[in-house]
C-alpha cells in the first residue's frame, strides 16, 4: 500500500503551484515521521515548506490549518543568531522576555498566555525544568549554533502534547549529518567583550548519520542594571555569561525495517549578576554592590527504536527521553543563594499509520516521571509526580483540496486526576486563485507544578489544573505565482482556573481566568529573485478576571474592581525582514521590531508602572570568499534604542560582533 507521503500526483502538483521541486514533497516515510509529543524522532532538515509540530507527521505547510512559524537553519546562519531568543524574537505572537543580556532569565509568552503555557521541545525531549516554580524553559541557556529548524506552533495544543501547550509549541530540532564527512567552525569578536567559537564535525555513511557540535559563548561586559535605580557611591557591575554546549546526533539504519536514534546536549553555564536586596533599617530594595553567580547544568538525552511494516505504510517508534536540571546560585548576597535540581524521564511508544494515500492515523501512549529538589537559607524542598497520556489523531485530505487534522488525548495525573483534551483544524484550498481558508478549535490544560503543589508555606496540593479553550480562522493568498503573499488570522482563548495566591494564607490557589484575543496579519513580497521582504504584524489583547474582593497580586495591573490587564502583554508588535543576495558571495539581512508599551511591574518596589515600548533594527552580512570560508558581521540595535524589558533590566545597545567561519 503507498505511503501518503509519497503519493505522486497530490506532491508535484502542490510543487508546481508553489514553485517548489517534487522532490522535496517526496521524502520516504520513515524519514517524516515524528514524536507529536515528548519524543520526536530525529529525522532528516526538511524543506523549508514542511512542519512537524501541528500533527506530528511532516506535512506540507500550506496543508496544515494551524498557526505556525518556521525558522530554518539558513536563516539563523544569514541572521548571525547566536542564541535561542534571538531566534525567536521577530516571530508574530510571540514576546520574548530576558533580564538583561546574554544569559539573563528569559520567558516566552505566546498570543498572551502566560510564560509557563509554552511547551518547549528539543528534538522531541520536554525541557521543561520541574525545579522551577512555574515549571518553564529558561530560553537563555540555550544557543542556537547547531540548530536545523526553529517551530513555533501557535493556539492550543493539549490534544496532541499534553500539559503545558495552553499557549502553543515550539519544537527545536537540532542538525542531521548529511553526506560526506565535513568540518565546520567559527569565531567570532565583539562588543560586552563577547568571544564566541563553535567547532562541529558531522556526515553520513551508507547507514550512519552522525553529528557532533562544541559551541562557546562568552560576554563579559553587559550593562544590565539602569542607571537611576543604583544608589548614589555603589559600583553599577555589569553581568558576564559563560555557556559551553555540547550536542550529539546520532541516527543508524540497523536494517530496511528496523533504526536507532541518540540524541544528547549539554549545556554548562554561568551567569554573574546584580541581584536585588533589601537591607535594614529601611528594608527598601537596592541593587546588590556585588554580583552573585548562578550556575545552570542542563542535559536533555533520548534513546529510540523505529520499526516499520506493511512496506512502510506502518511505523512503530519507542523510546525514553530524559532531562536533568542544576541550578546553584552563589555569592555574598545570602538572600538569592540556594541549589534547585529537578529531573524527568518520559517511556513512549507510538504508531503511524498510512493506510490509505493522503489518509493517516497516528496514535500513542507515554508515561512520565518528575521530580525536584531546592534548598535555600530558609527552607527545603523535595517532590515527585507522574502522568501517564494515551493520544490518537486522524490526518487527511480530500479531493486535493480540504485537509483536516483532529487529534483527542487522555491524561491520568498522579496528583489530580484525569483530563481530556482535542483539536480539530480543517484547511480549505483554492488551487485556481492561490487561496487557503483555515480554522482551528482546541483545548488545553497546564498541570500545577511541582513547587505550587508541595512547597513550604505556599504549596496546595488541591490545586486543579489551568484549563484554556480555543480558536481561530484566517486566510492566506497568493498572487504572480508566490511572489506576493498575504494573510490574516484571529485568535481567542478563554482560559480558567488560574493558579494565584490567596492574599490571607498565602497559598496557591485556582483564583482567576482570562481571555485572550487578537490578530496577525504578514505580507511577503519576493521583489526580485535575490530581494525578499517580509512584515509581520501582531495585535493581542488580554484581560484578566478575580472574583470581587481578591488583590490582583503581582501578575496583572488593577483595571476595574474585578477586571486587570495581565503584565507583559503589549498590545501591538511588528516584525520586518529584509533578505538581499546582493551578489553570488554577499548575502545582506535586515530586522526591524517594534514592541508598544506594555504594563509591568517596577524591578524594586513591585508598583505597576506603563513601561515604553521601543524599536530596534539589526543587520547582518556574510561574504563568502569561497565555499571554504566566509567572513561575517553584524551590528545589533543599529540606532542604540535604550530600552527595559522587563523593567529594571537594560536590553544591550548597540552591539559589533565580526568574525570568520571555515568549512571543510
Amino acid at each position: 500500500m503507498p505511503s501518503r507521503h509519497t503519493k505522486p500526483p497530490r506532491g508535484a502538483a502542490r510543487a508546481a503551484r508553489f514553485l517548489v521541486p517534487a522532490a522535496l514533497l517526496a521524502v520516504p516515510a520513515p524519514a517524516l515521521a515524528q514524536s507529536p509529543a515528548d519524543a520526536a524522532a530525529p529525522v532528516i532538515d526538511l524543506p523549508d515548506l514542511m512542519v512537524t509540530s501541528p500533527t506530528g507527521i511532516a506535512t506540507p505547510q500550506e496543508e496544515v490549518a494551524s498557526s505556525v512559524s518556521v525558522v530554518t537553519a539558513q536563516e539563523i546562519e544569514r541572521k548571525q543568531l547566536r542564541t535561542l531568543p534571538e531566534v525567536l524574537e521577530s516571530l508574530p505572537g510571540l514576546n520574548v522576555v530576558q533580564t538583561g543580556g546574554p544569559g539573563g532569565q528569559t520567558s516566552v509568552f505566546i498570543r498572551g498566555t502566560n510564560s509557563n503555557h509554552v511547551k518547549v521541545l528539543i528534538d522531541g525531549i520536554d525541557a521543561g525544568d520541574p525545579s522551577t516554580p512555574n515549571g518553564a524553559f529558561d530560553f537563555g541557556q540555550m544557543l542556537a549554533t547547531d540548530l536545523a529548524r526553529v517551530e513555533v506552533l501557535r493556539g492550543p495544543q493539549s490534544g496532541l502534547y499534553g500539559s503545558d501547550a495552553i499557549g502553543g509549541v515550539i519544537s527545536v530540532t537540532t542538525k542531521k549529518g548529511e553526506g560526506p564527512a565535513k568540518a565546520f567552525g567559527f569565531a567570532e569578536l565583539g562588543s560586552f567583550g563577547t568571544f564566541n567559537q563553535a567547532v562541529a564535525l558531522s556526515g553520513s555513511t551508507e547507514k550512519l548519520s552522525y553529528s557532533f557540535n562544541v559551541t562557546h559563548f562568552s560576554s563579559t561586559d553587559t550593562p544590565v542594571t539602569p542607571a537611576d535605580i543604583v544608589p548614589l557611591g555603589y559600583p553599577r557591575n555589569p553581568s558576564a555569561y559563560d555557556n559551553w554546549t555540547y550536542s550529539t546526533r546520532l541516527d543508524y539504519e540497523v536494517s530496511d525495517t528496523f533504526a536507532v536514534n541518540f540524541v544528547a546536549r549539554y549545556i554548562d553555564s554561568q551567569l554573574s549578576f546584580t541581584p536585588d536586596i533589601y537591607p535594614p533599617p529601611t528594608y527598601a530594595g537596592i541593587p546588590a554592590p556585588e554580583r552573585s553567580t548562578s550556575y545552570a547544568s542542563m542535559f536533555f538525552t533520548k534513546g529510540e527504536g523505529v520499526w516499520k511494516a506493511l512496506d512502510g505504510a506502518l511505523e512503530t517508534t519507542f523510546g525514553v527521553s530524559a532531562m536533568t536540571s542544576s541550578r546553584p546560585t552563589d555569592g555574598p548576597n545570602a538572600s538569592v543563594n540556594g541549589d534547585y535540581n529537578g529531573d524527568r524521564q518520559i517511556y513512549y511508544l507510538r504508531s503511524l499509520y498510512s493506510f490509505a494515500p493522503g489518509q493517516n492515523v497516528l496514535a500513542g501512549v507515554e508515561r512520565r516521571n518528575e521530580s525536584m529538589t531546592s534548598e535555600t537559607a530558609y527552607t527545603q524542598m523535595d517532590a515527585a509526580t507522574g502522568n501517564t497520556g494515551v493520544y490518537a489523531e486522524y490526518q487527511g485530505q480530500f479531493f486535493e483540496r480540504l485537509f483536516l487534522a483532529a487529534n483527542v488525548r487522555y491524561d491520568s495525573d498522579d496528583t489530580f486526576g484525569d483530563h481530556t483534551t482535542l483539536r480539530i483544524a480543517p484547511a480549505f484550498l483554492i488551487p485556481e486563485t492561490g487561496t487557503k481558508l483555515k480554522a482551528s478549535y482546541g483545548t488545553g490544560f497546564k498541570a500545577p507544578t511541582l513547587y505550587q503543589l508541595y512547597a513550604p508555606y505556599y504549596g496546595n496540593a488541591d490545586l486543579k489544573p489551568e484549563e484554556s479553550t480555543g480558536y481561530d480562522a484566517g486566510f492566506e493568498q497568493e498572487f504572480f505565482k508566490g511572489r506576493l503573499a498575504f494573510g490574516a488570522t484571529y485568535f481567542h482563548n478563554d482560559i480558567t482556573n488560574l493558579i494565584s495566591y490567596d492574599p490571607v494564607t498565602y497559598q496557591n490557589v485556582n483564583i482567576s481566568n482570562a481571555t485572550t484575543q487578537g490578530a496577525e496579519v504578514f505580507v511577503a513580497v519576493k521583489v526580485t529573485d535575490t530581494l525578499k521582504v517580509r512584515a509581520d504584524y501582531t495585535y493581542t489583547d488580554v484581560v484578566g478576571y478575580f472574583p470581587p474582593g481578591q488583590p490582583f497580586g503581582a501578575a496583572c495591573a488593577p483595571l476595574t474592581a474585578t477586571s486587570c490587564i495581565p503584565l507583559r502583554r503589549p498590545n501591538d508588535k511588528v516584525s520586518v525582514s529584509v533578505n538581499w543576495q546582493a551578489t553570488d558571495k554577499l548575502d545582506l539581512t535586515a530586522t526591524l521590531i517594534y514592541v508598544s508599551s506594555w504594563w509591568d511591574i517596577e524591578r524594586l518596589t513591585s508598583n505597576y508602572v506603563d513601561q515604553p515600548g521601543y524599536t530596534i533594527v539589526n543587520i547582518a552580512a556574510n561574504y563568502a570568499f569561497n565555499e571554504h570560508a566566509t567572513l561575517f558581521g553584524r551590528i545589533d540595535n543599529l540606532f542604540d534604542e535604550t530600552y527595559e524589558n522587563p523593567n529594571g533590566f537594560l536590553a544591550p545597545g548597540f552591539g559589533a560582533f565580526a568574525g570568520l567561519k571555515l568549512t571543510y
